[in-house]
């Protein structure tokens, strides 16, 4: 029954779609991919410029499910070409924007590949500054967003990589700090040479931004009531489960400031909004979700913890500090909590010595906490009931390093992340935060 509901989801959807940029017939799915076989691979690479006329992809070794993720279907592929060489990556890894098995990926994954697609082209400069998977093929339907990725595959624990990382796990590193030091360093290096012009006009091209449409992307969607309605859920949540969080946080007195406060804060969602996208030194190309997971790391020669970024959807122009959230999210409390001043420094210092603007490092981590709050009241404030629905025996685990949570991806990231705004909230304020930025917005007003 599951295999015929299988092909018929398929049927549904065309197997090939007319690339927009190569005019390819491309792959929408693993299936019409192996279907497609060595001859397409090999049209596509040169159609890249990843293989010569000269050579070819001669057969399909092996095509493997990839699992996890949030968007999109992926394989890792195994290649043989008819001309080996030592620069030819036989291990890939291809990526789908569609997923037809899984509505909920499908519709959310679907729209991000453009991003991908872009930084693909954009990584071809021999000057680009951050090391990113070899792009094999990148190119997409426009009208659908059925699209296709393939890139090396990131051989981790092998050749002086470290072994990789998983989110909501840092306490399992050896020195996470260092990490998030070169994840921020290597975000910094890229919007500095995009703010400094060394990536020419192609960002233009590339990557548009429009301060209005930035200003809409990430709605709270709830009015005063449904947010303090949600607040309660939460602290519900948090009664029922106590284990699971830091004591500071099963405080009734907490979550009753935690009400009143976001009411006033979603009441003040577009000047808020306004404020992130007025400043254009705050701008820059981006990953947009360079959490550790996301990162591959090695040594340098002479010692320093070095990274590369992958999984590039919705890359794009943005306020730097909504990147610095999309990898710091997921860090270890005692990261925000004693190390986060040091990082916004490092990120700054890194930035100006790239070419770009020079940020000061009190507004650049206000404008991180309004983003942390904007994404805390428009999702997290949700996520007890998507924990209770991806893993009901969560409620029963022992702690956050029960196997229920560490083992399952959803509701450990789920939980952590939510764990990681509450703690911001709980420190800071939303109420503290709307002063900042009135205090902030009146300096502008009056210089």
């Amino acid at each position: 029954m599951i295999k015929r509901q299988t092909v018929q989801a398929r049927r549904r959807h065309p197997d090939f779609v007319r690339g927009g940029e190569t005019g390819l017939s491309i792959p929408s799915h693993p299936e019409a991919l192996k279907e497609a076989g060595p001859r397409f691979l090999t049209e596509a690479f040169q159609a890249w410029g990843a293989l010569g006329a000269d050579n070819a992809v001669e057969r399909i070794v092996d095509a493997v499910p990839c699992p996890g993720g949030s968007t999109g279907a992926k394989i890792f592929l195994t290649v043989e070409y008819a001309r080996p060489h030592r620069a030819l990556h036989e291990e890939l890894f291809v990526k789908f924007s569609r997923d037809f098995n899984d509505p909920s990926r499908d519709d959310r994954g679907k729209f991000e590949m453009q991003g991908e697609i872009s930084l693909a082209r954009l990584s071809r400069l021999p000057d680009f500054p951050v090391r990113v998977p070899r792009v094999y093929f990148a190119d997409q339907e426009q009208a659908t967003h059925t699209g296709i990725l393939v890139t090396e595959r990131i051989a981790f624990g092998e050749g002086g990589l470290e072994e990789h990382h998983a989110k909501c796990l840092d306490y399992r590193i050896e020195e996470p700090l260092e990490h998030y030091r070169a994840i921020m360093k290597s975000l910094a290096r890229l919007a500095g040479a995009q703010r400094s012009n060394r990536l020419a006009g192609e960002v233009e091209t590339l990557f548009s931004y429009h301060p209005d449409v930035a200003a809409t992307s990430i709605p709270i969607g709830y009015s005063a009531s449904d947010l303090r309605e949600r607040v309660l859920q939460f602290q519900r949540f948090v009664e029922e489960a106590p284990q699971l969080f830091p004591a500071p946080l099963r405080e009734p007195a907490f979550f009753a400031r935690l009400a009143e406060e976001s009411g006033r804060f979603a009441g003040q969602e577009a000047a808020i909004n306004a404020f992130l996208q007025s400043d254009p030194a705050f701008i820059a190309l981006c990953h947009w979700n360079a959490n550790i997971d996301n990162a591959f790391f090695w040594r340098g020669e002479d010692g320093p913890l070095e990274c590369g970024l992958m999984d590039w959807g919705r890359a794009g122009r943005m306020n730097v500090a909504f990147a610095i959230w999309g990898s710091l999210s997921a860090a270890h409390h005692d990261i925000w909590e004693h190390h986060l001043d040091d990082l916004l420094l490092l990120f700054a210092k890194t930035l100006a010595g790239e070419g770009g603007p020079r940020l000061p490092i009190s507004v650049l981590r206000l404008h991180l906490e309004l983003y942390a709050g904007i994404m805390g009241l428009s999702y997290f404030l949700d996520c007890p009931a998507r924990i209770r629905n991806a893993a009901p025996t969560v409620m029963t685990a022992a702690g956050i390093h029960d196997p229920v949570v560490e083992g399952h991806e959803h509701v450990r990231n789920q939980l952590h992340i939510a764990t990681v705004v509450l703690n911001l909230w709980r420190r800071r304020g939303l109420g503290a935060l709307l002063d900042s930025l009135s205090h902030q917005t009146a300096g502008h007003a009056g210089s």
